[in-house]
């Protein structure tokens, strides 16, 4: 049985290898090569109004974490990462009923206790050497709850940190899609 799993094995390995799978353990780059990025402000297309310096900044800090590729300005850059908010939407995700009594007559409502942001980006890698789009993802979409309480400013501030949460984990998935490929 030992010699039948050892076979299984090493068929497995000689069928990654003959498929053009690889392991990466140096994290080198294979592909092609961008010796400088910029990443002008991201635009959005939502009524929302100051979500794109958010994300803008977060993926630059994701790309500069990695210290792999430079950040310069568009002008000099041999690639640009451009993107556009589609769509910022929330919604609600939980509810707790209230009773008030006016007037004599009592009245149920419902109150939002929490609600869902839900974003959605166009993204793409365009390589300035010779105008080819590298990559392009029309569809990327993440979403975080926040909490809803009695003070808007507190509300606000949760929206904004579930903003943020989903912009990182945006910004790790733009930087992962990028390094793929080279």
């Amino acid at each position: 049985m030992k010699v039948a799993n050892k076979l299984l094995v090493f068929g497995c390995l000689i069928l990654m290898v003959g498929c053009g799978y690889h392991f990466r353990a140096t994290g080198e780059s294979i592909g092609i090569r961008i010796e400088s990025l910029a990443i002008p402000m991201i635009s959005s297309t939502s009524s929302e109004i100051g979500f794109e310096a958010v994300f803008t900044k977060v993926i630059r800090e994701e790309f500069i974490s990695h210290g792999k590729i430079p950040l310069v300005p568009e002008a000099g850059a041999h690639a640009v990462l451009i993107g556009r908010i589609h769509d910022i939407r929330t919604e609600a995700l939980s509810f707790d009923s209230q009773q008030h009594t006016v007037g004599g007559r009592s009245t149920t409502h419902a109150v939002t206790n929490s609600r869902r942001l839900k974003v959605r980006l166009d993204m793409q890698l365009l390589d300035k050497r010779d105008n080819k789009v590298i990559w392009h993802d029309e569809a990327m979409e993440e979403w975080a709850s926040f909490a809803v309480e009695a003070d808007p400013l507190a509300t606000r501030y949760h929206q904004q940190e579930a903003l943020e949460k989903i912009a990182r984990r945006l910004a790790k998935k733009i930087y992962l899609k990028t390094a793929e490929r080279f």
